[in-house]
Order: C-alpha cells, then sequence, then structure tokens
C-alpha cells in the first residue's frame, strides 16, 4: 500500500511539479493550498507524513506545524521554507520537524528526505535509534561505549571515539544507506545550523572516513545540497 503524504503548498504549481514527483515514485499525495485548508484535510485523513511550506496565507506552516503535533504527536513533520535564517529553523525542530528543506531544492533532494524522515518514523526506523551495538559492514560500534571495533581477522583494531564522533556516527548507523540530512545532524548535535557548525561537521565526517577506511566496501557520500550518505556497498547496488 502507498504512503501517504499531505502537502500543502500554497504555490498551485510548484504544488503540482512536487505532487507529481512523489506520485511518480509510488506515495499517494494530497495536496491543499493554505494552512487553513490543509488542518482540514489532515483531520479528515489518514497521513504518514506531512509536508508543509512556512509561508502560507490564512495560516503559516509553524502554525499548522503545532496544530497537528497537537493532534498527532508522532505525526512526521517536513518544513519548506524560502528563508534560510537560523530562527526559522530553531522553531521548525521546537515544534517537532523531521527535516527542513529550504527553497529552492531538486525534486531528487525532497525525495531522499522523505524516505529518510518515514523510515526513521517507521517501526524499522524505531527500532534502529533504540539499539546500542551496530554492525557496520566488518565493524562492530558500542555507542554506550563509544567503541569501534575492527575485527574480520582475529585481530582486533579498536578505536575510542569522542562524544560528538559516537553521536554522529549512531546518526550515520541508523540511517545507512540512506541520506542523513545536514540540518538533522547539527541540530540534533550540535543545536544549531550554521556556517561554523556546518564546518565543524564536515572535519568529523573527514574523522570517520579514517576510522572506517580499514572496510573498503564503506564509503560516507557527499550528498551534495543535502547531507551525507553512508553507505556499505554489501548491501545496495552500486
Amino acid at each position: 500500500m502507498s504512503q501517504k503524504i499531505l502537502l500543502v503548498e500554497d504555490d498551485r504549481n510548484f504544488g503540482d511539479v512536487l505532487r507529481s514527483y512523489l506520485e511518480m515514485h509510488d506515495y499517494d499525495v494530497t495536496l491543499a493550498k493554505d494552512g487553513e485548508a490543509g488542518y482540514e484535510v489532515f483531520k479528515n485523513g489518514t497521513f504518514d507524513l506531512c509536508i508543509l511550506d512556512v509561508m502560507m496565507p490564512k495560516k503559516d506552516g509553524f502554525t499548522l506545524g503545532k496544530e497537528i503535533k497537537e493532534a498527532k504527536s508522532n505525526m512526521p513533520l517536513i518544513f519548506l521554507t524560502a528563508k534560510a535564517l537560523k530562527e526559522d529553523v530553531i522553531d521548525g525542530f521546537k515544534i517537532g520537524a523531521d527535516d527542513y528543506i529550504t527553497k529552492p531544492f531538486n525534486s531528487e533532494e525532497l525525495l531522499y528526505r522523505v524516505q529518510a524522515v518515514l523510515r526513521r518514523s517507521s517501526g524499522t526506523g524505531k527500532a534502529e535509534e533504540e539499539k546500542k551495538i551496530f554492525d557496520i559492514g566488518k565493524y562492530q560500534f558500542n555507542y554506550p561505549l563509544r567503541i569501534l571495533t575492527y575485527d574480520p581477522s582475529g585481530e582486533k583494531i579498536k578505536a575510542k571515539l569522542s562524544p560528538k564522533e559516537a553521536h554522529l556516527l549512531r546518526l550515520f548507523s541508523i540511517n545507512k544507506n540512506d541520506v542523513l540530512p545536514r540540518s538533522v545532524a547539527l541540530t540534533e548535535i550540535w543545536e544549531e545550523d550554521n556556517y561554523f557548525t556546518a564546518r565543524s561537521m564536515d572535519v568529523f565526517v573527514t574523522k570517520l572516513r579514517k576510522y572506517l577506511k580499514y572496510d573498503e566496501q564503506l564509503e560516507i557520500v557527499n550528498i551534495h545540497g543535502n547531507g551525507f550518505r553512508l553507505v556499505d556497498h554489501n548491501e545496495v547496488e552500486d
């Protein structure tokens, strides 16, 4: 059965393009033209994800998001905005957003993020988030102890990660083979998304690549304009 998405976007042409693109990838999308119409559709339907434009007439996306969360606290939310202000991003995540996308963006970027949010909100995603020990290719990662172990031939190589390294590797492990949006990692680990925290994250990604270098089937890929993807080539097709 197709997963159901509520898309609330006041730019009808843009909304039609996004709806058509998501429907091409087997999602069942309902499009509403403003915040008030969006909430009425939400109340009378069943959805797996809501994608909300922030700047809308009658009712803005943040207000709509709050109402949706009050009605169903576990409903995943993605906000769309033309503004990249840090305060707006933080406000969105305070409401309970799962992701935040700044316009302009390409349709493929939206698809990556929709897939990642739906996977995290599914039973499988929640089970991954509760895990303490992760198998990453030929590595084992003990998150509470922050220990990464490589042991393919009986000679263990262990690394003790810093708290931020461990937190970031945990997010990669939860989202393995899916895109980890940069904004999600920055907000969860660094608590803000700006130029300086983004550069800091790049440094930590470089460190993790060095830790994982012994397994040639593992790769942390930069998804331009979006985030990063920890790929296990044993599990995915090239």
